[in-house]
């Protein structure tokens, strides 16, 4: 059984974690914030530190520097689509694929919009600013090229997919498609209300049924 001091010394402990967790987070917050307005190349520690209203020393005990926040902000972003990307269901009682494939892209582009100010530093600096940037943002596609592929070759297996089809290269078109859609919609006009359904609905309907009239 706990002691008396022991239970304290817990809730000391939890204390403390929640606090250092929540200072972490506001300074992430902050260089969403700055990153947004100044962008990455141009945003000092100092900025970030002004903004997030701590000192240089406790920013320190956070981050050893501005691409460490950067990083942070990539995973922070990257895990919550993980999240999103679930496995196509096949058998009785599945849905059919495309059913499946639409709610899935509806869930990332929903999540890109929550994270619609994380979404667009990714989307504008990401890209060769940093060789360990690079690295996560492939390894990142290239789960999600290798879940449409899979989900693709189920279809395949369950009649739904045409066997010629060609798994790998349309794959990539659909994954192009959607990231696209995030760029030029999303984030270079910065439509005020953007409309995940809408979106979603084209990127399917487009990569599943073409677009000449049957």
């Amino acid at each position: 059984m706990e002691s008396k001091a022991e239970v304290k010394a817990d809730g000391r402990t939890e204390r403390a974690t929640a606090i250092r967790a929540e200072r972490r987070a506001h300074i992430l917050e902050s260089a969403i914030r700055t990153f947004s307005e100044k962008g990455y190349h141009q945003t000092s520690i100092a900025d970030i530190v002004e903004a997030a209203g701590v000192a240089r020393g406790t920013f320190y005990l956070y981050f050893e520097s501005k691409s460490t926040v950067f990083l942070a902000l990539l995973d922070e972003l990257l895990a919550h689509l993980r999240a999103n990307v679930v496995g196509v269901e096949v058998g009785p009682g599945a849905a059919p694929l495309g059913a499946q494939l639409l709610d899935i892209v509806r869930r990332v582009l929903r999540t890109a919009l929550e994270k619609r100010a994380l979404a667009d530093i990714i989307f504008r600096e990401a890209i060769g600013l940093d060789e360990e940037v690079d690295q996560k943002l492939r390894a990142f596609y290239g789960s999600l090229h290798r879940f449409l592929m899979e989900a693709l070759l189920m279809g395949q297996q369950g009649g739904a997919v045409r066997g010629t089809l060609d798994v790998d290269a349309t794959a990539s078109c659909i994954l192009g498609s959607i990231k696209q859609v995030l760029e030029q919609y999303l984030v270079h006009t910065a439509e005020r209300d953007f409309d995940v359904e809408r979106f979603a609905q084209a990127i399917v309907q487009y990569n599943l049924n073409g677009v000449l009239a049957r």
